[in-house]
């Protein structure tokens, strides 16, 4: 990653868009991770997520900000992954598991232990507008190796609506963040997922009454 290419694109196209085209209203800002390791878990609606959630950091926290995404998505040609790696600086992920791949949340493991705060979105692909899918359960096997991670669960409203899947054309519209307090391993697969649902399920409860 370069930190300069980064900060000139965030500084120069990303905050501009979020904050004058796009608006955001972000509820409890003061629970969003300082420092690492930690791992920020979102919902997934739109390519502007995991941009949007690194706007919230200060330039030099976003260093350490780092979104996880999907390796055959972000490098499939030379010019995407340079952009995904260099100055998105993503941390990228096998989604298919080949035999010969013994860990394949090695980079992950890797980033916790540099005390990188991680972006990740565990229903997967992106999803319709502000519909919260079933949460895969990789995350909690990503918790179960680090117990002592904090994860911090994060619902956003209204970005799947300005850049919702398909669409290449931005559509001006106010977004809410809810931040949510952190937790760590439960102690088993099952209740950190409950757990997790439990949590993200508060924060859409929070979200506009009033339907699009």
């Amino acid at each position: 990653m370069n930190p300069f290419l980064r900060a000139l694109f965030f500084w120069i196209v990303v905050r501009p868009i979020v904050l004058i085209v796009l608006g955001l209203n972000v509820r409890r800002r003061e629970l969003l991770p300082k420092s690492g390791p930690a791992i920020i878990v979102a919902n997934h609606n739109s390519h502007l997520d995991a941009l949007v959630l690194m706007t919230l950091f200060s330039t030099r926290q976003m260093n350490k900000v780092h979104p996880v995404a999907a390796a055959d998505y972000f490098l499939k040609n030379k010019y995407l992954a340079w952009f995904s790696t260099k100055v998105l600086g993503i941390i990228p992920i096998n989604r298919v598991i080949s035999k010969t791949q013994e860990n394949p949340l090695q980079p992950i493991d890797d980033a916790l232990a540099k005390d990188q705060i991680l972006i990740l979105f565990p229903e997967g692909s992106r999803g319709d507008p502000e519909h919260l899918d079933q949460f895969k359960t990789g995350i909690a096997r990503i918790a179960q190796h680090h117990t002592e991670v904090d994860i911090v669960p994060v619902f956003m409203h209204g970005l799947g609506k300005a850049l919702p899947r398909g669409e290449a054309l931005l559509v001006p519209f106010f977004c809410d963040i809810f931040i949510g307090p952190t937790f760590r391993w439960t102690g088993s697969r099952v209740s950190f997922m409950e757990k997790l649902t439990e949590e993200m399920q508060k924060l859409v409860d929070e979200k506009p009454k009033s339907d699009w």
